[in-house]
């Protein structure tokens, strides 16, 4: 007895407690399920648990870079700051509430199928990043209202699958408008914006005769702000080059030069430190970016397959660059083109026009 016990407690606390591992064990039942070979299923986990691992080392290059930016900002403006990025929360999230996550969202798209099966919003969500951050706000507001683990997972997973059927229908009659057919909807979280602006469009536009902004030329010598990693650690490099002037003007070069791990030894270097803690930043969200894509890379496939198989028919619902394809287009051909065709392309009309020309 004392033997199984043991087992047990090693499974649950060093196995299915830890994030990276769970990742992987889901995405191999799941492929599992598929009846994939064992060497797939095998490629699939490891992909999938090196990618969750992945996530957290950019969390620590996220925490490292802010550091800095945090004293200055306190000390140049007396308030605390927060970086609002998606991909930085999320990965530092997931090191304290990764295996809560995790349950969340696979149970919560278990949920979703559900749901799609027996009501009539048959949406199966597939734009996998979304999931993960939504499970991850929704279980750091429950887990840090000191809910009990089995209430959060199970709270939390019922409140993901209710959205994630539930908003493409919303949006839907609007997609339909867009794509010209029925074959495809939107999965995104971020509906309720979009459902704002066709409202706001129509009542400023009842007869759509305003220009579009894809008539508007945008000089070709900014076209690389384009990639959302340049463009991330710009942003932060300006951010940083500023406070950091800032918080030199106000607090003298002794207490600036002292705000980094190694201190600066002049004004040119403290400028330049925190040049580099910006790209820094650009970095770390590109590690976890790398991270979330090598997951879902293997992970989304094996939920496309179940969910192909439970609610056979559905109508896929996946990100929002769907709407830059043209009509014609399959679902499952734009599924492959959403969820694999995407790693070096940051324009959504430039991944549509690789795969299906100039509209």
């Amino acid at each position: 007895m004392s033997i199984a016990l043991a087992i047990v407690q090693f499974l649950v606390s060093e196995i299915l407690s830890v994030p990276a591992f769970l990742i992987g064990i889901i995405t191999a039942v799941g492929l599992a399920a598929m009846r994939k070979s064992v060497g797939q299923i095998a490629d699939a986990a490891i992909k999938a648990t090196l990618g969750f691992l992945l996530i957290g080392a950019g969390a620590g290059l996220v925490v490292n870079s802010l550091g800095p930016l945090g004293k200055m900002i306190e000390g140049a403006l007396g308030a605390h700051g927060v970086v609002p990025t998606n991909e930085a929360i999320a990965g530092i999230a997931q090191q304290q509430y990764g295996s809560q996550v995790a349950w969340i969202m696979l149970a919560g798209f278990l949920i979703s199928l559900l749901l799609a099966r027996i009501t009539p919003l048959h949406y199966v969500f597939l734009t996998g990043h979304h999931m993960l951050f939504m499970a991850t706000p929704i279980t750091i507001v429950m887990a840090s209202s000191s809910m009990p683990t089995p209430v959060t997972i199970g709270l939390g997973s019922l409140l993901l699958g209710v959205l994630m059927v539930s908003l493409p229908a919303l949006a839907h009659p609007f997609t339909r408008k867009v794509t010209g057919g029925e074959g495809i909807a939107i999965g995104h979280f971020g509906t309720s914006a979009y459902i704002a602006a066709a409202a706001t469009g129509r009542l400023v536009d009842p007869h759509g005769k305003s220009q579009s902004t894809e008539n508007i030329k945008v000089p070709e010598g900014l076209r690389f702000l384009r990639d959302s990693m340049v463009a991330k650690a710009l942003s932060m490099v300006l951010m940083y080059v500023i406070i950091a002037i800032i918080f030199l003007a106000r607090r003298g070069k002794q207490a600036a030069f002292q705000t980094f791990l190694k201190p600066a030894t002049d004004t040119g270097n403290y400028i330049m430190s925190s040049v580099t803690q910006g790209l820094e930043f650009g970095i770390a969200v590109a590690v976890i970016l790398f991270g979330v894509r090598t997951i879902l890379g293997e992970l989304i496939p094996a939920f496309q397959g179940i969910a192909n198989k439970v609610v056979p028919g559905a109508i896929p619902a996946l990100d929002c660059p769907i709407v830059f394809l043209r009509p014609e287009c399959r679902p499952h051909r734009i599924y492959l083109l959403i969820h694999r065709g995407t790693s070096g392309i940051n324009d959504p009309r430039d991944r549509a026009r690789r795969h299906w020309g100039s509209p």
